[in-house]
């Protein structure tokens, strides 16, 4: 595409489009747009027509969005992906975009910014050396405007190094920055700090000086946090004096009136605590000449900061700060002294557990923003939740003197609320806090509480004070106390008794039908906690025979709560009632039948428009749980289910629900395993649909689909085999088999074929079937793609005998078959893993030892005792899980149990199949027969051939075998 005044005026045209407010004719412009991004010069179209100044601004910012979303599709080429992006273009682009993107205005900028990270993780520093040199010659410009951008380009670019795991290349990295940057950036962080004195008056320069500060410490964090480099202990001094400039300053100026916005000054302080905590933490050897005087710092900062929301972050991190240090052996003198403690819990940590008018306000007005932050773990930048994790620091050297003076505080609290329940229900929501952060020592977010202080009695303290919250008569009063109760039973699921969480229990059923959503989903998410627990054996402490008094209230309540105000998509209360039929099983049957209209219902609704992927997820898991428990019970119920689901599917997959089709797959892939007999017209009917190539373009199609397909060719092999239906099914075959990603769902399917259709239907296909396994093998071999094919190639020996895998191997090359035994079965079958695809290698290699005459004394003899003696191995020794050094570590994106866009069911999982049908209950057993059999045929060579070949331990190992079975070798 030319850079002509025709096609900035065409794409000018579509870009307007995709802002018009009629949804069609957006959508049109978007996938005109999506259409040309192949199109050498498409990207360097949009960066003139955004730079030029006579377009209107909505069209300029639409261009900057569009050029970073084509940027993020596009850039980086994923594998066995086409390169969308010319290479002159991306040359352009790099040589361009710094310039522009710092001309720009900031609404621009901002979005030419994130396009430059983008690039710069895929480029920097060896494609594009020259980005890091363009970028710190601009600090020299003394134009603010243009340092904040390279500052903010800066931070998108190496905050990566926060996360990234150490590797020789992220260290070379580093110290390339370090070596251009680090000098020049500390130069530009003092004359910044000057000019931020210089101009202590002026609050328009101040606003564009503490933005630049902002920035400069969130690049230091970045850069200090694999390591203490060499150029930032050598200029220590320099940076710490400064941050206490700036956690000491008062301005005026710098002050907002905003009660929830954290302001500049708000925001640098709270980055500067974070610094100076990760050196506490990290470089505290280095950092102990300073430690002491940021603690005087943080202590005045939080004793003289508000209450009010915008501090929120400032103060946490603060505490944080303060919480690291007093977990340090090494510092407890400056916490030691008894009037210390007490004046921490009385300024910092009581006044920042206090529920506060803010915290009431989300409660009420957004209970999912609220639970998300008490129960889900997200609570890491509140004020509670670092206070409690300073009183957990505290309490790992003063145990005793920090419990008493909160047991003096938690008394005070408890009998003010005694005194005016109505007014004081703060003071009990306090001290509950105060009791879960002392008497919790260690927790996880799956576990609860897993280590509690032998100094505070969790199960006293439930009976006298959280029990008559949970059993006052109305529901919906004091929902505070009522969620924070329901809370304390969560977290101590593992420490309270059986009994007690069986009352608790009860209470927590009728607390479903409060109002509040807070206090429903705490009850849900309580009940499928306590359904979770384990005792001290590994085994469920609560049984369905405990449940089922309550069993019909529970499933009632449930799905009432679902139709209470706020909460008809709530993910908690369907994980509830999945976890419930889940442990109540056959108990849970009676109820189906009034269970399944009402998730259908819910179906129909949230496929209109799925926006809460969690709740859609366990709705799927409760549908599976139905079916899979009641056709346990009566398997004829399969075909009520078909009719109450097959026309919900039918919509969502004529409508092309993305995010429910996979579902969808697996649970018809449940219904037809579960059929008895000849596959019903239905299923045969959407057959071909399933081989559509558009439905294997999407990744999270994959695995659901081929589950499927794997169902059709168990229960109808000769409907499949029939009608050369077979050879949309090979085509499948070989684009699966030829991505490293999916190749393992290609060996699940083909696995299939092998095992059950019947072997003259597919002899005619066996060689290229082989072919295309070779040429991928050939082609791009990766250690998970061997795997796979030792198992297929020994369920070929299995099933159809292992003359014939051999006489296939050598009909594409003469000989051939050497090659697989010597190259892939002797030298790699120690690297096969998981139980099943290690028994089927084991059964396979005993078939070609026993039974192959080409290799027992044929042209392949000389393998027989290295074969044999791979077979030992592959019993007695451990898994081999070395990585060839030429092979890329693969993204999580690539391994089998992963997929884009794909959850798998686990109560509509695939059961396990014996793929010997009980035939060989023990492969050791099996070898030592199948050796004793050949031996009778070929007296003294098989003894002649272990002797002379095999290696002394197997030999051992091949002796124990033999008198485990109480057979001879003749």
């Amino acid at each position: 595409m030319e850079l002509s005044p025709e096609n900035l005026q065409t794409l000018a045209g579509y870009l307007e489009k995709t802002l018009c407010a009629d949804a069609t004719e957006r959508r049109t412009a978007e996938k005109f747009l999506e259409s040309i991004e192949g199109n050498h010069g498409y990207p360097l179209l949009l960066l003139h027509l955004l730079d030029k100044t006579d377009v209107a601004m909505p069209l300029r910012v639409s261009a900057a969005i569009t050029f970073k979303n084509y940027v993020k599709r596009n850039w980086k080429v994923a594998e066995e992906a086409l390169d969308n992006v010319h290479s002159n273009d991306r040359e352009a682009i790099r040589k361009e975009i710094v310039g522009l993107m710092l001309r720009s205005p900031e609404q621009l900028q901002k979005q030419l910014s994130d396009a430059v990270s983008i690039i710069g993780r895929e480029d920097f520093p060896e494609k594009w050396p020259n980005l890091l040199a363009e970028m710190v010659s601009k600090f020299q410009s003394g134009d603010f405007n243009i340092i904040n951008g390279v500052l903010r380009t800066a931070h998108s670019l190496f905050k990566r190094y926060r996360h990234e795991f150490k590797s020789q290349e992220l260290w070379k990295e580093i110290k390339y920055v370090l070596d251009h940057f680090a000098a020049p950036f500390t130069e530009l962080f003092k004359a910044t700090m000057q000019l931020a004195e210089t101009h202590a008056n002026d609050p328009a320069a101040l606003k564009v000086i503490f933005s630049s500060l902002v920035l400069i410490c969130k690049l230091f964090y970045s850069l200090n946090f694999q390591d203490l480099p060499e150029f930032f202990e050598d200029n220590m001094e320099v940076w710490m004096k400064h941050f206490v400039v700036l956690l000491t300053l008062d301005n005026k100026l710098l002050k907002t009136e905003e009660d929830e916005q954290a302001g500049l000054l708000e925001m640098l302080r709270s980055q500067i605590c974070d610094n100076i905590t990760m050196y506490a933490q990290k470089y505290e050897e280095e950092f102990r000449p300073y430690l002491p005087q940021f603690v005087t710092v943080v202590w005045n900062l939080l004793t003289s900061t508000s209450s009010q929301v915008k501090y929120d972050l400032l103060v946490s991190n603060a505490i944080e700060f303060l919480a690291t240090v007093a977990e340090r052996q090494q510092y407890q003198n400056l916490f030691e002294e008894m009037s210390t403690l007490t004046s921490i819990c009385e300024k910092v940590i009581v006044p920042n557990i206090e529920f506060r008018t803010a915290d009431e306000e989300q409660f009420e007005d957004n209970p999912e923003e609220y639970i998300r932050r008490d129960i889900e773990g997200s609570d890491f930048d509140t004020r509670r939740r670092s206070a409690c994790n300073l009183v957990r620091s505290l309490c790992r050297f003063f145990e005793a003197p920090v419990t008493q003076i909160f047991s003096q505080y938690v008394q005070f609290l408890l009998q003010e609320f005694a005194n005016n329940p109505a007014r004081n229900w703060k003071c009990k929501d306090t001290a509950i806090f105060l009791v879960t952060s002392v008497a919790a020592k260690a927790q996880t977010h799956k576990h609860g509480i897993t280590q509690t202080s032998e100094l505070v009695n969790v199960a006293d303290f439930f009976t006298s004070t959280i029990v008559p919250e949970l059993n006052a008569p109305n529901v919906n009063e004091h929902a505070v106390l009522k969620a924070d109760c329901i809370k304390y039973v969560m977290i101590f699921r593992n420490q309270l008794p059986k009994e007690i969480l069986l009352v608790a229990l009860q209470h927590l059923v009728r607390l479903l039908t409060a109002q509040s959503v807070v206090v429903h989903s705490y009850a849900a998410a309580a009940i499928e906690k306590l359904f979770m627990v384990k005792d001290q054996q590994g085994k469920a402490l609560i049984h369905k025979e405990d449940v089922l008094p309550v069993a019909e209230s529970l499933l009632v309540n449930l799905f009432a709560a679902l139709a209470l105000p706020g909460s008809s998509e709530n993910e908690y209360v369907m994980k509830g009632i999945m976890r419930s039929m889940s442990l109540m099983q056959e108990a849970a049957v009676p109820y189906v039948p009034r269970i399944i209209p009402r998730l259908k219902q819910i179906l129909l609704v949230v496929a209109k428009n799925p926006s809460k992927p969690h709740f859609n997820h366990y709705l799927f898991e409760s549908l599976s749980l139905s079916i899979r428990i009641t056709c346990k019970a009566s398997p004829e119920a399969i075909g009520s289910f078909e009719e109450a689901l097959f026309p919900p599917f039918q919509e969502i997959l004529q409508q092309d629900v993305q995010e429910f089709i996979p579902y969808v797959f697996q649970i018809l892939s449940l219904l037809l395993e579960k059929h008895k007999g000849n596959i019903p017209e239905a299923y045969m009917a959407l057959y071909p649909h399933l081989l559509v190539p558009v439905l294997w373009e999407r990744p999270g199609n994959i695995p659901a689909l081929v589950r499927l397909l794997q169902a059709f060719i168990e229960k109808g092999a000769d409907s499949v085999a029939a009608a050369d239906k077979l050879s949309g099914l090979l085509g499948v075959f070989q684009k699966l088999i030829a991505s490293k990603t999916n190749d393992h769902e290609g060996f699940y399917l083909m696995s299939s074929i092998i095992r059950h259709i019947r072997p003259e239907s597919i002899d005619a296909y066996l060689k290229q079937i082989f072919l295309v396994l070779f040429q991928r093998l050939t082609s791009s071999k990766t250690a998970k793609y061997i795997k796979g094919l030792l198992v297929f190639f020994s369920l070929v020996a299995w099933k159809r005998g292992g003359d014939t895998l051999i006489q296939v191997v050598d009909s594409i090359q003469s000989r051939m078959f050497g090659m697989v035994l010597e190259r892939l079965y002797i030298a790699e079958v120690q690297k096969v893993s998981g139980a099943t695809e290690r028994r089927i290698c084991a059964v396979g290699m005993i078939q070609l030892l026993t039974a192959c005459t080409a290799v027992f004394r044929g042209e392949y003899a000389q393998f027989w005792p290295q074969l044999l003696q791979a077979l030992i191995g592959l019993f007695e020794l451990p898994i081999d899980e070395t990585v060839a050094d030429d092979e890329h570590f693969i993204e999580i994106e690539d391994t089998p149990g992963y997929q884009t866009a794909y959850s798998q069911l686990v109560f509509a999982g695939k059961p396990d199949q014996d793929p010997f049908e009980g035939a060989i209950p023990d492969a050791k057993i099996y070898l030592a027969a199948q050796l004793q059999k050949l031996s009778a045929q070929q007296p003294g060579q098989v003894a002649s051939m272990i002797s002379s070949g095999l290696q002394h331990d197997a030999a051992k190992y091949l002796q124990l075998y033999l008198q485990t079975a109480g057979v001879t070798l003749a």
